[in-house]
């Protein structure tokens, strides 16, 4: 097949960002009156139920937010645990979620976008993808137009996105068009880590570990390649019978790496001991295919999202043992962009996206596409965050590393999510 000609890049005229106001929508858009309330406060006492809090929300009460000062200052005199004064700070954290508002919005692609990242040093700077393989670069701090690079069109999807830790100016790729690879702000391609050649297999998820300097890149067979940051292929080995949806490298321990597929499995191994597909350290077995397996920022837990209706929380020191499940609706389309559940980058929180489903068991009629916030601990509802405006389903939704602004991703829209007196300075 004739090699394709790289896209260019420019500053896109087609990006729109604009603050949040009144847009005219279709009737079968529009949410009843009694909808247009943003849901909020901690859940009701349910054992791991996600069902939707609109029943009897107008009865709960936000408990008053907590003193952090005096907390503090108790845990310096020592009578204060830290485990404490963390459930203080996550507990303001949650109060603070009654205020947060969508302020920006961009609707840059002529297809769905179908993967984030944020900036690792400039939180408000993040990088989207879409599935025409188009890259959005928006630092949605400043005035200046976004900057666009043009993708292949159909067949270009972009199914991973990592800034580089090494060079934030540069940024990993992998798609649909076969190729895992490392480009610039203005579109160049540094480096090609991986190449199919053919347009029947292609690279479904990456990460990068700064420590160890590898790249480590799934395909639609299930394949998993291990390179150096040089591009030196380290091996290359089929870890799962079918797709590798995603692929993540502990961020305390980098020879830590999780891959999960669609063969209903998420597989740990140690990438010190990978001497072939049998070699993997567990393989935690689920009910239904996977779409993807995040560790916590301390790295002590699993994140697992299925493509139907089932959340788990698997933990570091007892990885055989059941994990905590968390009923909640996901299911997956062949349109959306997969659910993703991920975690907050300072608190023990999980963000998803809500898609309401008539079968699951406590779905209630009108039920809204929220964003929901669940206590990683105790896989209790925290918070259900929704805009009336932009009331389609967010398939992903990621805190910036400060852990004090969301993206989500909702079709062909970015939306960015900040406290309401925030936002109104940015």
């Amino acid at each position: 097949m004739a090699p394709r000609k790289r896209p260019e890049t420019q500053k896109t005229p087609e990006v729109v960002v604009r603050p949040k106001s009144k847009r005219n929508r279709s009737p079968w858009e529009l949410e009843p009156e009694a909808k247009k309330l943003c849901l909020k406060g901690p859940g009701p006492s349910r054992r791991f139920d996600s069902g939707c809090l609109w029943a009897g929300l107008a009865s709960l009460r936000v408990p008053p937010p907590c003193s952090i000062v005096r907390a503090l200052h108790q845990h310096k005199l020592g009578t204060a645990a830290w485990p404490s004064l963390q459930q203080g700070l996550q507990q303001s954290f949650l109060n603070s979620l009654a205020s947060y508002r969508i302020f920006q919005k961009a609707a840059p692609f002529d297809r769905r976008a179908t993967s984030l990242a944020w900036h690792p040093t400039h939180p408000s700077t993040l990088a989207v993808g879409s599935k025409g393989g188009d890259i959005l670069l928006w630092n949605f701090g400043i005035k200046d137009k976004p900057t666009f690079i043009k993708g292949i069109g159909a067949g270009g999807s972009i199914t991973g996105l990592k800034f580089n830790p090494l060079n934030t100016n540069q940024f990993f790729t992998s798609s649909m068009e076969g190729t895992t690879r490392l480009q610039d702000f203005k579109g160049n391609t540094l480096r090609v880590f991986a190449s199919s050649g053919t347009c029947n297999f292609w690279f479904c998820s990456l990460d990068v570990s700064v420590r160890s300097r590898v790249v480590v890149t799934g395909d639609n067979v299930g394949n998993v390649i291990l390179l150096n940051m040089d591009g030196r292929e380290l091996w290359n080995l089929r870890m799962h019978k079918k797709k590798v949806t995603h692929v993540a490298l502990n961020p305390c321990c980098d020879w830590f790496l999780a891959t999960a597929s669609v063969d209903q499995t998420v597989k740990i191994w140690d990438l010190r001991q990978v001497r072939g597909k049998s070699s993997f350290l567990y393989s935690l077995l689920h009910r239904h295919p996977v779409n993807a397996a995040h560790f916590s920022p301390d790295g002590a837990q699993l994140l697992t999202t299925d493509q139907k209706s089932e959340i788990r929380v698997y933990s570091a020191s007892q990885w055989d043992c059941p994990p905590s499940l968390i009923p909640h609706p996901h299911r997956h389309f062949q349109h959306l962009t997969p659910i993703k559940a991920t975690w907050h980058p300072r608190y023990n929180l999980i963000v998803v996206g809500r898609y309401p489903d008539p079968n699951f068991k406590s779905c209630t009629s009108h039920e809204l596409r929220t964003i929901d916030v669940f206590d990683g601990s105790s896989g209790k509802m925290m918070y259900q965050l929704y805009d009336p405006e932009s009331s389609g389903i967010m398939s992903l939704n990621e805190f910036n590393p400060m852990g004090d602004t969301l993206a989500s991703v909702m079709g062909y829209h970015i939306l960015i999510w900040s406290q309401e007196e925030a936002g109104k300075h940015k």
